[in-house]
């Protein structure tokens, strides 16, 4: 038995091993476009100066070693250990990162030989002058066309360039909600003008009450309402309140509640047929098998039964009485025996049985001490 335990154990742990290890295989395999891998690849390059940057010679003696070898922070020994160690930081597109590295380690070379003093933005160099990967900001296209806008007005600063920073894209300006036109230099259906501001155009959300355009902020503002709203000459929009009209929208059986724009339907009570809201007591009619009592609608056979044995317990209590009556007639100590206990008996009949009426009980509390 321990070794069957065991076993089955040590299935489910070698299958999450080998779930875990698909997994990272299916990260590892993850390509993502031109622009983004050369970005990742540049990132793990520059993870690696930084590890590196307190590095030095390990001979021993460093002034001696920089004095025949050169500086250690442009030396090929410190750019053999980035290397060694590039792209085993990235998870998602470690694939795509280490088939960079290959295709273009001539050109890393190159940039740490040769132009990193005078070209220090590695990214710069790799991914837009070099390989082509990438635009500089505000740029697209495969020629790293300008934005519109550019440079300081960019989609009149409500909206973003399609193909930003890459070699892909149409430059066309994708507006920020509320902005329309190619420009993204006017408001958008539903939106109106806010107060100027000098710099760019701001555009606020009409009233939920407006359909389509309006001038001004609230409900005043809209030039035609939405279905359950109605133009007031002062107040603008108004919401209809579908529930007071003398024919209720909803169906036999629910009942009518009120949202701003609009109403809702909802299920009446199960004791009701029709009603005007929830609960027992908001019944206009009675559904099968209830009746009208107070108000509300009850349980015809429960109150059948509760009448029932009302009308017991009553015959049963005038019976103790006569009893009692007849025995004082004939001995009054026992007579006064048998009372208190018809009264304890009543007493807890009535205020302690949790099935007992409460409208019978708020009686009897009435009755003098």
């Amino acid at each position: 038995m321990f070794l069957e335990v065991f076993l089955l154990v040590a299935f489910f742990n070698l299958n999450s091993v080998v779930h875990c290890v698909q997994s990272k295989e299916v990260l590892y395999q993850k390509k993502f476009p031109p622009c983004k891998a050369c970005k990742v690849f540049i990132d793990s390059f520059k993870k690696g100066i930084e590890q590196t940057a307190k590095g030095k010679f390990d001979g021993g003696d460093t002034a001696w070693e920089e004095e025949k070898l050169g500086s250690y922070a442009n030396s090929e020994i410190r750019l053999t250990e980035i290397q060694e160690n590039i792209c085993t930081d990235i998870v998602e597109g470690r694939d795509q990162c280490y088939s960079i590295h290959e295709e273009y380690d001539d050109v890393l070379e190159e940039w740490w030989f040769q132009k990193q003093n005078d070209d220090p933005d590695i990214f710069k160099y790799f991914c837009i002058d070099q390989i082509k990967s990438c635009c500089p900001e505000y740029h697209f296209g495969e020629n790293c066309t300008p934005c519109e806008g550019f440079p300081d007005n960019i989609c009149s600063k409500n909206g973003k360039c399609k193909g930003a920073g890459t070699r892909k894209g149409n430059g066309k300006c994708l507006c920020d909600t509320g902005y329309a036109n190619d420009k993204c230099d006017n408001c958008a259906e539903g939106y109106f003008q806010s107060p100027k501001d000098d710099n760019k155009l701001t555009c606020s959300k009409c009233h939920s009450s407006c359909d389509g355009p309006c001038t001004k902020a609230g409900a005043t503002g809209c030039t035609k309402c939405r279905d359950g709203w109605i133009m007031d000459d002062n107040d603008g929009c108004i919401d209809v309140d579908e529930c007071t009209s003398s024919k209720s929208p909803c169906k036999t059986g629910k009942f009518c509640v009120n949202n701003i724009g609009s109403y809702q339907c909802l299920f009446c009570d199960r004791s009701c047929q029709s009603c005007t809201g929830d609960g027992p007591d908001m019944c206009d009619k009675c559904a099968e098998g209830y009746i009208m009592k107070h108000k509300r609608c009850v349980d015809a056979e429960e109150e059948s039964r509760k009448q029932y044995l009302n009308f017991t317990r009553y015959l049963f209590y005038i019976g103790l009485c006569i009893a009692t009556y007849i025995v004082f007639k004939k001995n009054i100590v026992l007579a006064a025996i048998i009372g208190a206990a018809v009264s304890i008996y009543v007493i807890m009949s009535e205020y302690l049985d949790p099935h007992a009426n409460p409208r019978d009980i708020a009686l009897i509390q009435k009755i003098p001490g």
